[in-house]
């Protein structure tokens, strides 16, 4: 898989957004609302209202990444279960 390597900036957006934003979207959003460039190689984190799925994007040089991860019980890693 490509993804970044070595030290890694990340920046989280402080508001959930419209999920149905697409890369462009995003890289729109990062350069306007957060003031910072999207093909810098930071990781950018974006939550949904919900506060149940995250998208990340990423740029390596080649492409823009899109990364899109549906949270379990809002928590990532984690499964829980009442007995």
């Amino acid at each position: 898989m490509t993804g970044p390597s070595g030290t890694v900036r990340v920046m989280v957006a402080t508001k959930p957004l419209d999920f149905r934003k697409g890369a462009e979207g995003l890289s729109t959003l990062v350069r306007e609302s957060m003031l910072a460039e999207p093909f810098s190689g930071t990781v950018y984190v974006f939550r949904a209202k919900r506060a149940d799925r995250i998208k990340l994007i990423f740029w390596d040089g080649t492409g823009l990444f899109l990364f899109v991860k549906r949270l379990e019980n809002g928590v990532a890693g984690r499964r829980s279960r009442m007995a």
